[in-house]
């Protein structure tokens, strides 16, 4: 039971994480157009420091899985613009 508990303030505190990073992008990214830097700049600079960093973390091989995966998720249209969740 403890460990169902543990596990789920862990995800719980992910989940808080992931929406704070969120947050601290967007505010980015909104700086950035608004001092008229283009936002394909801005796209490929962030997933260069992504990579960068990913890199560091899990290695080549690792980040390669990633973006297999990340591969995936785009061909499965995660991240269109025009995407409608149901």
């Amino acid at each position: 039971m403890i460990d169902l508990q543990s596990a789920e303030l862990d995800e719980m505190i992910q989940a808080e994480k992931k929406q704070v990073a969120l947050e601290y992008h967007s505010e980015a990214w909104a700086d950035g157009i608004s001092d008229g830097i283009e936002a394909e700049i801005l796209a490929e600079t962030a997933i260069t420091t992504a990579l960068t960093e990913l890199v560091r973390l899990h290695g080549e091989d690792g980040v390669l899985d990633m973006m297999e995966l990340l591969r995936q998720r785009i061909e499965f249209g995660e991240f269109r613009p025009d995407r409608t969740i149901q």
